[in-house]
């Protein structure tokens, strides 16, 4: 097992990782990473790349990153698989002072990933609805989302895991106070929250499925 002794209480937020199903406060909240800093590089996917770019309008350029284009892996039907990718999770797992880890960034060129902007498929509303059948609920269980969002909650020590868009006005105010930079304090209690979210996700997930039968699972498909 690999033990980090040291870290830094500041980091620099120069790449930023954002998929969204909320899109709340998602284009106030990117034009101000560009404001405080506009070396910043953003990183999305299908409709959040979408709402971003237009947001940032000609700031995007050079900016905003499609995740296909980065990891050099097309998005596969539907957004199946979009960001599970090794790239990606070696960009959010790394550690600053881990000479090996830095090594992996450079053979593969791949870069740290410094912030995580992540919510989840609305699986709790969609299973809410009336009539809604288990294979529509099975098609709304988020398997990147949380993958990614664990990866940047484990790595507090580098990584800010943003779940919760009323925390964005929170991470803003650092970011402009400290010059771009997210401090340990706040990384761990943005750690705090996004495994308390991914926790209620999958607990939602096994008390709908708890409560189906396997005829009930039948009737979705043709067998």
């Amino acid at each position: 097992m690999n033990i980090v002794e040291k870290i830094d209480d500041s980091v620099k937020v120069r790449h930023v990782l954002v998929s969204v199903s909320d899109k709340a406060g998602l284009e106030e909240f990117t034009d101000e990473l560009v404001r405080i800093d506009p070396e910043i590089k953003l990183f999305s996917t299908g409709g959040t790349y979408q709402r971003v770019k237009e947001a940032l309008g000609s700031k995007a350029d050079g900016r905003l990153v499609q995740v296909s284009e980065y990891t050099g892996q097309p998005e596969t039907q539907g957004g199946l698989v979009k960001t599970l990718d090794f790239k990606i999770y070696l960009g959010l797992l790394t550690e600053t002072y881990n000479q090996a880890h830095q090594e992996d960034l450079k053979r593969t060129a791949a870069v740290p990933i410094d912030m995580v902007v992540v919510n989840l498929y609305p699986f709790q509303q969609t299973v809410e609805k009336h009539g809604v059948m288990v294979e529509e609920a099975r098609a709304n269980i988020d398997i990147g989302g949380p993958c990614m969002i664990r990866a940047a909650a484990k790595n507090f020590i580098r990584v800010a895991s943003v779940v919760d868009p009323s925390d964005y006005k929170t991470v803003i105010a650092e970011l402009q106070e400290n010059n771009g930079h997210t401090s340990l304090s706040l990384r761990f209690s943005l750690a705090q929250k996004a495994f308390e979210h991914t926790a209620r996700y999958d607990r939602a997930i096994a008390d709908y499925l708890s409560k189906k039968g396997i005829d009930e699972v039948r009737r979705c498909y043709r067998i």
